[in-house]
């Protein structure tokens, strides 16, 4: 079984595909940390992250092991390299060298300890329109963009990094405007897809309903 996960920074999606994926014992794959992973590089190799032919060389050269390598890095989760991220996915050609290291994931799906998995979730922006847009079920996860600023303010100071609410809530509307009006694969729910709402909402709410409707649909 295939599941997709989609939505804007802070709504809540990975922590429900975490939740989901441990609770079915299946493969999860967080399509965003590729991105994270090119813009991170390029960041730490001096490269500016507004060239696109730059941007496309170190996406052709990403590996699965080095995503996790660099994925350790406490700058990868930092909104620095989350801003980088937003920019070398708006590229087309970057998008399209990712892509099917993306896909292949869905026809041989494995857990952590290499072992088969006999499903995946995926997590993204884009996973239920261009990655998997066959996938059994497609969710967009979504939530106001002052709670997403609220919620990812306590993130980052968890992680000691001063940053003010105000600065990250402007972040936050800036990556929507630019997630939601690139040409290449913009934000936006799969016209199959299920709209959950996690404003009101905390975590485990919304992974009971969620696990809800699964268990309708099997």
């Amino acid at each position: 079984m295939i599941i997709t996960i989609d939505g804007p920074a802070s709504a809540g999606k990975g922590t429900l595909a975490k939740k989901l994926a441990d609770a079915m014992g299946y493969a999860y794959f967080d399509t965003g940390m590729v991105y994270r992973a090119v813009g991170l590089e390029m960041m730490l190799s001096g490269q500016d992250v507004e060239q696109e032919s730059l941007a496309e060389n170190f996406a052709k050269k990403l590996t699965f092991s080095k995503m996790i390598s660099l994925s350790q890095k406490p700058e990868f989760r930092g909104p620095e390299n989350g801003n980088n991220a937003s920019k070398v996915a708006a590229y087309a050609s970057v998008r399209a060298a990712l892509l099917k290291m993306q896909q292949d994931f869905a026809q041989n799906p494995q857990l952590e300890d290499g072992s088969v998995a006999q499903g995946v979730i995926y997590d993204g922006r884009d996973t239920g329109t261009v990655v998997c847009p066959q996938a059994d079920l497609k969710l967009f996860v979504t939530a106001s963009s002052e709670v997403r600023a609220m919620r990812r303010h306590k993130e980052f100071l968890g992680k000691g990094l001063e940053i003010s609410y105000e600065e990250v809530l402007r972040d936050v509307k800036s990556r929507d405007e630019r997630d939601s009006g690139r040409a290449a694969a913009p934000l936006k729910p799969a016209a199959d897809a299920l709209i959950i709402d996690t404003s009101d909402l905390n975590a485990q709410e919304v992974f009971e309903k969620v696990s809800a409707i699964i268990a309708d649909k099997n």
